[in-house]
């Protein structure tokens, strides 16, 4: 995620001792493109939609804290049932505390899936604590070539680099914003946790709705999620994702 909207993105993401391949945009985002693009998948599709900025917003879904329900539309849409639940969860409590931000799941989903493919970007897998089985930390943002330099803001408590600070978790936060945004999802008392992906999509949440727009419009979802990362190509690859998981959420069970 970008620090507030003045700030910048890592030209890539490094997950443990595994580098994956992206693709570097002009705005200065990065996500995982190519890993997302060749994975191998049992069926499910998502249309790369050519919309423009402002002029929708993608469909929404209505979540369910059910096992059935999760189990269901994980099958169908191929997203982590583990990551799923804390997509609704966020989802949830966000409506009771801003329900005029009418955040989605959905959108949750899709800022997820292009940011670390749910916490499973190069062959990680999320525990039941919601924790990738290797922490995600990107490169150092230390003014390399398309790459803002931000000094260490936190003395490398979350992304262990006590010189410059780097993007962490599955929805990539810095520690600047995750500093702004951060809640513990459980209210178990514990520090908020940027690889706990209930915590993550909580704060990813927290940090959409602080635009103070309605998520629901089409120029309150694109000025939200182009918050979280100033690109038109980036924020056309949520709503594909976010368009495809809500339909297929929302269609009849097949039989």
């Amino acid at each position: 995620m970008v620090p507030p909207p003045s700030s910048s993105r890592p030209p890539w993401v490094r997950v443990a001792l595994v580098v994956a391949a992206l693709v570097l945009l002009a705005a200065g985002g990065a996500y995982a493109l190519d890993a997302l693009e060749r994975r191998p998948s049992s069926g499910f599709a998502i249309p790369a939609l050519d919309v423009e900025p402002g002029a929708a917003a993608p469909a929404t879904s209505s979540g369910e804290s059910t096992t059935e329900w999760t189990a269901a539309v994980a099958d169908r849409t191929e997203i982590p049932a583990r990551a799923l639940r804390a997509y609704v969860d966020a989802d949830r409590k966000t409506r009771a505390t801003s329900p005029d931000c009418r955040i989605s799941w959905a959108t949750l989903a899709g800022i997820g899936r292009v940011e670390s493919h749910h916490g499973t970007l190069g062959g990680l897998a999320l525990g039941e604590d919601g924790r990738p089985s290797s922490p995600i930390v990107g490169i150092p943002l230390d003014g390399s070539p398309g790459v803002r330099a931000i000094e260490d803001s936190d003395r490398g408590v979350l992304d262990g680099d006590g010189r410059w600070d780097r993007a962490v978790g599955p929805m990539q936060f810095i520690p600047t914003t995750w500093a702004i945004y951060a809640v513990r999802a459980s209210g178990d008392g514990r520090p908020p946790d940027p690889q706990n992906i209930d915590d993550a999509a909580l704060a990813a949440a927290n940090y959409l709705c602080a635009a103070g727009k309605d998520l629901s419009t089409g120029a309150g979802w694109w000025q939200a999620v182009m918050t979280y990362n100033n690109s038109v190509e980036y924020g056309r690859k949520v709503f594909s994702g976010a368009d495809a998981y809500a339909k297929a959420a929302s269609a009849p069970p097949t039989t």
